[in-house]
């Protein structure tokens, strides 16, 4: 079987159990496979596929059959402009996070100071928002912590190889309970947000994700409850604290915050979607 006619099964496959985008996953899915750029496809379309290849590529695609995210099958997914290492340990990042991040790389840059900015990146998993900042700013330190020992270890290896380890350190913590007493410049966060009714309810890729990542409490709120609380401890004078939200939460998240009263210049954004997206604020 040659290059053509097994792309030609595996879009078949995917059309006839209902899969979106079945030509693309099926030239990302081989190219990847075969370590090369999905053009080699076309231009090698006649090349045979040896059985191996080809038995590794339909068991592929009878994952993706089921609903199983194509970023973990490739292992593989881009988050601003970066390649990270994704596996079924860690939630798949996803564009509208990049509006988070690049929110903080804008306070870093607009800090004016030479000084080292320390950061506390809570719910790390891949430490794609973590190893994101601390490759685009030159003078961050990231402590990206995680519940999950398994994501920190995908952590580490992804800021290995955008080579920022030296910049990065990590911690296997619940939240804050085995931060130390450090004090941080900047609180960021992508905690899990959903409600545990709706979770059953998401897409079937998304249940396919850790759980653990997701699932945010009866209302969603327990981990900005955790965060608003705690957060002032471990931070500097006029230090920033900034979250991801659910579309919902603005208000929610919000409240939490001001109820505390230790927190000012509460503002939000708004995703490319139109849908409120972060909230930042400065502890008072």
């Amino acid at each position: 079987m040659n290059i053509n006619q097994l792309i030609e099964k595996g879009v078949k496959e995917l059309i006839e159990a209902n899969i979106e985008s079945p030509v693309q996953k099926n030239k990302i899915l081989l190219a990847n496979l075969l370590n090369k750029p999905k053009e080699y496809l076309l231009i090698n379309e006649n090349n045979e596929i040896d059985d191996s290849l080809k038995n590794n590529f339909i068991d592929k695609i009878n994952k993706l059959k089921k609903n199983y995210p194509i970023q973990y099958l490739i292992n593989k997914q881009e988050f601003m402009k970066l390649d990270f290492y994704v596996d079924e340990n860690v939630l798949i990042p996803q564009p509208d996070t990049e509006i988070l991040v690049e929110e903080v790389i804008n306070i870093i840059e607009n800090s004016n100071t030479n000084k080292k900015i320390n950061i506390l990146d809570l719910c790390t998993g891949s430490g794609a928002i973590g190893i994101s900042i601390s490759k685009y700013t030159e003078n961050s330190i990231v402590t990206m912590t995680d519940i999950s020992e398994k994501a920190l270890e995908i952590a580490k290896e992804n800021a290995k190889k955008h080579k920022v380890i030296q910049k990065c350190k990590f911690i296997n913590s619940d939240m804050f309970n085995n931060i130390q007493a450090s004090k941080y410049d900047i609180i960021v966060s992508n905690p899990p947000y959903i409600e545990t009714k709706i979770i059953k309810t998401l897409d079937e890729q998304v249940k396919k994700e850790p759980i653990l990542a997701l699932d945010g409490g009866k209302d969603g709120l327990d981990f900005y409850r955790n965060i608003a609380k705690n957060s002032y401890k471990f931070l500097n004078n006029n230090g920033y604290l900034a979250l991801e939200i659910g579309y919902n939460q603005k208000d929610k998240v919000i409240d939490l915050l001001e109820k505390e009263e230790k927190y000012v210049n509460i503002y939000s954004k708004k995703d490319l979607s139109g849908n409120d997206r972060i909230v930042v604020c400065m502890l008072k």
